[in-house]
C-alpha cells in the first residue's frame, strides 16, 4: 500500500461536488454522532437535581431558550464559520493551531528545527509577516523573545490535548451508558440495574474492536445509522411541536434565559453543566477536519445536523410543557447502535492529536496504523485504542451514573473550547493579521459564555467532574516527562557533538580501516557528527566505505511534498564518501517503513552526486553553505527522469564485472550465497563529469556490497549534582517511558538483524 500517492487533502478544494458531498455523507458518520445523540441525555441531566419542572413552564423555556443559543453561537458561528477557517494546511484540532503560530512566529519547540524547514512551501503557504508597526508584529517580537511565554503556548496546547484525550475515553462510557439506561422496557428497575453495566461493557469492547477497520469504513458503516436517527428525532421532534405546544418557538427569545436565572438563582446555574452537553462533539468538527474538508463538514452541519438538533429540542420541550415530568421520549432502536456511532468522533479525534503530540515530541512513541491509502489523517493506534477501552469500561463500572458521567464530560468539552478561544485569539492578531480589537472581542464574546459553563461543571468537581482534572494531570505529566527527557537528551547530542574539523583531521584515508558496504547510521543530530560515532570509532578503528547519516525528522506542518522529502549533503571532502542525508515528515505524513526506502535512499544521494551543487539555486547558496552544502531532493516519484536503480538477485559472479568479483567485508557477519547486481541507470542529459562517474561508481560498489544498520542504544541519567525532581524525572519517569514505548522510527522498521550494529552509550544529562 503506497501511503503517500498524492497530498489528497490539497486537491478535495479542486474536486466535484460528487466528492464533496460524499466526504459530508462521511463525516455525518464519524464527525457528528456525538452531537446528534446529544438529546438522549440533556434535560435528564438538567433537570436532575439543581432545578424542578413547575406549572408554569419558566424552567422548560429557559432550558430550551439556552439550548437553542448555546448550539447556535458554539458550533454553528464559532466553529463552522470561524475556527474552521483556521486550519493547519487542511488539518485541524489543539496542536494544528499551535503549529500554525509556530510557523508565524520562531516558537517551536522542536530542537531539531532548520532554516531550511522554513523554505518547504507548504511551510509558509499563506504567510505575510506582519507589518513593522502593528500590534502583530509586536506580538510576535515579544513570543519569540520569551522562553516563559513559548512554554506557556505549549502547556496551554498541551492542556487541551490532554482534555481531547479524556474526552474520548468519557464520551464513549456516557453515549453508551445513557443509552442503555434508556432501553428499560418492561424489565422492573432492579433487575435493570443489575443488567445494565455488564450490557454496556460489552457495547464499548465491542465499538473499540471495530476501530482497526478505519475511519473510511466505519464512516460508510455509520453514516446510515446517524441520517437515520436525525431524521428520526426531527420527525419526532416536529410532531411534538404541532401535536402539544406550538407556540414553543416563543421560548427561543433571549428573555427566557433571563427568566430562568432570575427564578432558579444558584439552582438555575448550576444546572447549566447538564445544558452544556448539547454541545459535546462540537470540537470534533475541529479535530477531525484532516479527515475531510471544511466545505462537507459546514455542509452536513448546517443543512441536516443543526435544523435537526433544534427540532428535536424544541419538540422535547413542547412535549414536556404539557407533562411535567422527564422520561426519555424516543424509545426506537437506535439506543443501542446510535450511541456507539456517537463515541466514534472523539475516539477519531484522539487518534489524531496524540499521534500530533508524538511527531512534535510531546507524547512517546506509539505504534501508528495509516487505515487509507489516499487520506493520511485516517490512523489507528492499537495501544491507545486498548488504554481507552479498558479506561471507558473502568468509568462505567466506577460511575454507573449518567450525572457525574455528564459533569465529567462536560468539563472536558467545555475546557477544550476554552483552551481553542485562547489560541484563536492569538491566530487572529498573528496570522490572520487583524486587529486587536477583533481579538479581544473574540475572546470576551464566545471567552464569557464558555467561563460561564466552565464556572458551572468546575463546581461539580466533587460530582464527577474530578475525573476529566485527574485524567488530564496524569497524561500531563507524561506529555511533560517525555517533552523534557527528549529535549535534554537532543541538547546533549548537540552539546558532544563532534565537528566536521575532527574528520578532516583523520586526513584522506581517515585514519582507519575502510571496509566495503555502506554503513548507515542513525542520528537525530542534523548537523555535526554524533557522539555515539566517535564512541563507536575509538572501540573499533574501522567502518564503511560509503558513510551515511541519517536524520528522520518531524516538521511542524501536516505534509511534506515528495519533492522536498529528502535534504542531501557530503560531510567533508567528496574524497571521504561521507554523507548527510535528512528525511522530512510532517506530523500527519505516514513514514514509511519498508526496504523500498532503503533503495530510495541510495537513489537520492546518486542524483545528488549527478546534480551537485548545480542543481542549487543562486539565492539558497548561503543557507547551503550553513547546512554542509545540502540540497533538497525529491523522492524517486517526483523524478521520473533522473537516477534509477536496478537490483538483480543472484547475478552470476563469472559474469560480473571487477566491482562484483571483490570480496565483500563489512561489519557485521552475513552469510551470502546470493550475489545482488545493482545498475545506476544514468540519464543521458545532462553528462556527468568524471569525478561524479567515480563517486558514483563507489557507491554503487557499496550498496552491492550490502548495508549494515549502526543504531545507538542510548541510556540517560541525570548527572550528579542535579536536584531530587529532576532525578525522579529522568531516571524513573523518563526511563520508564523510553523502556515501555516503541522503538525509535527510524526510516527501516524492517532492519535485518545480521547487518545491525548497536552502540550503547550512557547519557548524563
Amino acid at each position: 500500500m503506497d501511503l503517500e500517492t498524492g497530498n489528497y487533502q490539497n486537491l478535495v478544494k479542486k474536486e466535484s461536488w460528487r466528492t464533496v458531498l460524499t466526504l459530508a455523507y462521511q463525516s455525518l458518520g464519524v464527525v457528528y454522532g456525538d452531537l446528534s445523540i446529544s438529546p438522549l441525555y440533556v434535560y435528564k441531566s438538567t433537570f436532575a437535581e439543581d432545578i424542578e419542572h413547575s406549572e408554569t413552564n419558566e424552567e422548560i423555556f429557559g432550558v430550551l431558550s439556552f439550548v437553542f443559543w448555546t448550539l447556535t453561537l458554539i458550533p454553528l458561528l464559532k466553529y463552522v464559520f470561524i475556527v474552521l477557517k483556521a486550519d493547519d494546511n487542511g488539518e485541524g484540532g489543539t496542536f494544528a493551531l499551535y503549529s500554525l503560530l509556530c510557523r508565524h512566529a520562531r516558537v517551536n519547540s522542536l530542537p531539531s528545527c532548520q532554516l531550511e524547514d522554513e523554505d518547504l512551501s507548504t511551510y509558509k503557504k499563506d504567510i505575510i509577516s506582519p507589518a513593522p508597526s502593528t500590534f502583530g508584529a509586536r506580538l510576535k517580537s515579544t513570543l519569540e523573545k520569551h522562553r516563559v511565554l513559548q512554554r506557556i503556548l505549549l502547556v496551554l496546547s498541551l492542556i487541551g490535548a490532554c482534555m481531547v484525550i479524556g474526552d474520548g475515553i468519557l464520551t464513549p462510557a456516557l453515549s453508551v451508558f445513557s443509552a442503555v439506561s434508556g432501553v428499560e422496557l418492561a424489565m422492573s428497575r432492579e433487575h435493570h440495574k443489575y443488567i445494565e453495566v455488564p450490557v454496556a461493557c460489552i457495547i464499548l469492547i465491542a465499538l473499540f474492536a471495530l476501530q482497526h477497520y478505519g475511519t473510511h469504513r466505519v464512516g460508510f458503516l455509520f453514516a446510515p445509522v446517524v441520517i437515520t436517527w436525525l431524521l428520526c428525532i426531527s420527525v419526532i421532534g416536529l410532531y411534538n411541536i404541532l401535536h402539544w405546544n406550538p407556540h414553543i418557538y416563543q421560548a427561543l427569545s433571549p428573555y427566557y434565559m433571563y427568566k430562568f436565572l432570575k427564578k432558579t438563582q444558584r439552582g438555575g446555574w448550576m444546572s447549566l453543566g447538564g445544558i452544556l452537553l448539547c454541545i459535546t462533539g462540537s470540537e470534533a468538527m475541529f479535530a477531525d477536519l484532516g479527515h475531510f474538508s471544511q466545505l462537507s463538514i459546514k455542509i452536513a452541519f448546517t443543512t441536516i445536523v443543526y435544523p435537526s438538533l433544534i427540532l428535536a429540542y424544541m419538540g422535547q420541550a413542547a412535549y414536556l410543557s404539557r407533562h411535567h415530568y422527564i422520561e426519555n421520549d424516543y424509545r426506537i432502536g437506535f439506543y443501542v447502535s446510535v450511541p456507539v456511532v456517537g463515541s466514534q468522533a472523539i475516539i477519531t479525534g484522539t487518534f489524531s492529536i496524540i499521534k500530533q503530540c508524538s511527531a512534535l515530541g510531546c507524547f512517546p512513541r506509539v505504534k501508528i496504523l495509516h487505515t487509507s491509502s489516499k487520506i493520511h489523517g485516517q490512523i489507528y493506534i492499537p495501544e491507545i485504542n486498548w488504554i481507552l477501552m479498558l479506561l471507558c469500561l473502568a468509568v462505567t463500572i466506577g460511575f454507573r451514573d449518567t450525572k457525574r458521567m455528564g459533569n465529567a464530560s462536560g468539563l472536558a468539552v467545555i475546557t477544550v473550547m476554552l483552551v481553542t478561544t485562547c489560541l484563536m485569539s492569538i491566530v487572529i492578531v498573528l496570522c490572520w493579521h487583524r486587529s486587536v480589537l477583533m481579538a479581544v472581542g473574540f475572546v470576551l464574546f464566545f471567552g464569557t459564555i464558555e467561563a460561564l459553563y466552565f464556572s458551572a461543571s468546575l463546581i461539580k468537581f466533587l460530582e464527577g467532574a474530578w475525573v476529566p482534572i485527574a485524567l488530564a494531570f496524569v497524561f500531563m505529566i507524561v506529555m511533560c516527562i517525555w517533552h523534557y527527557g527528549t529535549l535534554k537528551k537532543y541538547e546533549y547530542d548537540v552539546q558532544n557533538k563532534v565537528s566536521v574539523d575532527w574528520l578532516l583531521g583523520l586526513g584522506p584515508s581517515l585514519g582507519i580501516v575502510r571496509v566495503r558496504g555502506i554503513g548507515l547510521i542513525h542520528t537525530e543530530l542534523v548537523s555535526g557528527i554524533p557522539a555515539i560515532f566517535s564512541h563507536f570509532v575509538a572501540t573499533l578503528p574501522a567502518f564503511h566505505q560509503v558513510l551515511i547519516f541519517l536524520c528522520v525528522k518531524s516538521v511542524p506542518i501536516p505534509h511534506v511534498k515528495h519533492e522536498e522529502r529528502f535534504l542531501v549533503g557530503h560531510v567533508g571532502p567528496k574524497e571521504y564518501h561521507v554523507y548527510r542525508c535528512i528525511v522530512r515528515y510532517g506530523y500527519r505524513d505516514a513514514h514509511k517503513d519498508d526496504l523500498q526506502f532503503e533503495n530510495d535512499l541510495v537513489c537520492r544521494i546518486a542524483e545528488y552526486i549527478r546534480t551537485g551543487r548545480g542543481g542549487l539555486s543562486e539565492e539558497n547558496e548561503d543557507s547551503t553553505k550553513q547546512c554542509e552544502g545540502m540540497m533538497v531532493v525529491g523522492t524517486p516519484s517526483t523524478h521520473l527522469d533522473g537516477i534509477k536503480m536496478c537490483v538483480e538477485e543472484g547475478a552470476n559472479p563469472e559474469d560480473a564485472g571487477t566491482s562484483e568479483l571483490r570480496e565483500i567485508e563489512t561489519l557485521s557477519p552475513p552469510v551470502i550465497k546470493t550475489r545482488k547486481r545493482v545498475r545506476f541507470v544514468i540519464p543521458e542529459s545532462p553528462k556527468i563529469d568524471r569525478d561524479a562517474h567515480k563517486e558514483l561508481r563507489e557507491l554503487m560498489e557499496a550498496r552491492e556490497a550490502g548495508v549494515a544498520y549502526i543504531l545507538g542504544h542510548t541510556y540517560v541519567r541525570a548527572k550528579q549534582g542535579s536536584n531530587l525532581v529532576k532525578k525522579i524525572v529522568i531516571n524513573f519517569g523518563y526511563d520508564f517511558l523510553r523502556r515501555n514505548c516503541r522503538a525509535p522510527t527510524y526510516a527501516l522498521n524492517s532492519v535485518p538483524h545480521a547487518s545491525t550494529l548497536e552502540v550503547g552509550m550512557v547519557y548524563h544529562i
